[in-house]
């Protein structure tokens, strides 16, 4: 951690080997994890990699204790294993690997040497082989605390202090095609609804970083390459500098079960991406773009995307504001009406256009190849599951970018179903709010929620998992109604 922060620009090698696990277990394990532990299942792993590390630490000691050698070799072992994640991480340095390896091999072998001494010294004589038992944990505790403020600092230096004020500094130019102003009644203001548009600090985010990329706009380039005439590199001013777009996009996870969380709507600001691509002159077989992120990460969709008026746009402004670090600074991919498993590349740092025989990522993982959002609806409020007799809203959102939401309906205990009064409608790729008045009459009831997309497609009942392409089905509540 210390080293990869005085360096700057690299990460430590609990990330890379993080990564390493990332990349190489079965798309089926990545799943489990996303479903079990949600937004919080890059932390755990860290953890789970701080644990083992501990773990194996002790089965070495016991080892050393018996035989130096085998400790050492556990050792030795253990610090070659990170040079080896290293060496497969795009963010991560070898130089700064191998000197962790060096010292870590060297700090555990000092160690294990004076302990060795302690534990050979003759018991009769009440020789200690200078370093008693209070002496031997003196001196691990000392390590442990020098290790721990190691990698605290090590995580103060990594850039993150000093990427959040060139952030803070930038000024966005003004769109030379502004959104426009939400209409009157986009917004229903209905207590427990999600908002319009989610506040940046809410927004999901999920994606395969096991750390936030801290990335300097100085040094960042944005390259168009592939199958295309004129190959281009782009620096963060160069794209601040070319006419920019506003549009208000939702965004959904392939992820998100029905009724779930992982999806949101923001004001995203950036250069049209079939601007970019007319510049670099697409040939023929260049039928899939295939985006990169500054970790490696890849994810490729359809050329034809870019160029049939869905406003697909490289974003570097969420919100009004820069776009956060945990969205992608300095910038990234908004494709309207594609999950995000094969579009929304975060940190982005290269759009090569290929043959549709390449796969991004997840593809190979169990994923659909194509990701087309799907026609979704969920009920917000009643937030509690126990409300009051009388007149009670029912409220959400639905979503279907590209085709927008032409008709929300309530069904109360299996009833008809009933329309809802919908929000006013900013565009197709936007969600709308919705509400039902609902005559709520004591005991326990059941309330299902369907949307009809502008293309006239149903929400269809008819539950599915997540994977290979999205969850389909209506969202479902319980609520009782006190008298």
């Amino acid at each position: 951690e210390l080293t990869a922060g005085l360096l700057g620009g690299v990460e430590s090698l609990v990330v890379a080997v993080g990564d390493t696990v990332i990349d190489t277990v079965p798309g089926s394990v990545e799943r489990g994890a996303i479903d079990v532990f949600g937004t919080a299942d890059k932390p755990i792993l860290i953890v789970s990699i701080v644990m083992v590390a501990l773990a194996l630490g002790a089965v070495v000691g016991r080892a050393a204790a018996r035989r130096f050698a085998v400790g050492a070799a556990g050792v030795v072992a253990f610090a070659a294993a990170g040079v080896a994640a290293a060496l497969r991480d795009a963010r991560t340095s070898v130089v700064p690997a191998v000197l962790v390896g060096v010292l870590g091999a060297a700090v555990g072998c000092w160690l294990l040497r004076r302990l060795l001494r302690r534990a050979s010294a003759p018991v009769a004589t009440g020789s200690t082989g200078g370093l008693d038992r209070r002496g031997f944990l003196r001196l691990a505790g000392a390590t442990v605390v020098g290790a721990s403020l190691a990698a605290v600092g090590g995580r103060l230096l990594a850039g993150r202090e000093r990427v959040a004020a060139i952030r803070a500094a930038i000024r966005l130019p003004l769109p030379g095609r502004p959104a426009a102003a939400a209409p009157a009644g986009a917004d229903l203001g209905i207590a427990g609804v999600t908002p319009l548009y989610v506040p940046n600090r809410d927004f999901y985010r999920i994606d395969t970083a096991l750390t936030v990329p801290q990335v300097d706009p100085q040094d960042w380039r944005l390259r168009v390459g592939g199958l295309v005439d004129r190959p281009f590199e782009l620096t963060f001013d160069e794209l601040l500098a070319m006419p920019h777009i506003e549009a208000d996009v939702t965004l959904s996870c392939v992820s998100n079960e029905v009724g779930g969380g992982l999806v949101g709507n923001a004001r995203w600001q950036g250069v049209p991406l079939h601007v970019l691509l007319e510049r670099a002159g697409v040939r023929p077989g260049g039928t899939q773009i295939m985006t990169r992120s500054v970790d490696g990460f890849t994810a490729g969709f359809p050329t034809a995307v870019a160029f049939d008026q869905r406003e697909a746009m490289v974003a570097v402004a969420m919100n009004g504001e820069p776009l956060p670090a945990r969205h992608g600074f300095p910038a990234r991919l908004v494709v309207p009406g594609l999950y995000g498993y094969v579009s929304a590349t975060k940190w982005l740092a290269a759009l090569d256009l290929v043959d549709l025989e390449q796969d991004g990522y997840w593809i190979p993982r169990g994923w659909s190849k194509n990701g087309p959002v799907k026609t979704q609806s969920r009920i917000d409020v009643p937030g509690r599951r126990t409300v009051r007799a009388g007149r009670q809203p029912v409220a959400g959102v639905a979503w279907a970018p590209t085709r927008g939401i032409d008709r929300v309906e309530v069904q109360v205990d299996g009833g008809p179903w009933q329309q809802a009064r919908l929000a006013a409608a900013i565009g197709p790729n936007c969600w709308r709010q919705w509400v039902y008045d609902w005559d709520a009459t004591p005991g326990e009831h059941v309330i299902t929620v369907r949307a009809t997309d502008g293309a006239g497609a149903v929400q269809p009942p008819e539950r599915t998992d997540v994977a290979p392409d999205g969850a389909t089905g209506h969202h479902t509540v319980d609520v009782r109604v006190d008298a």
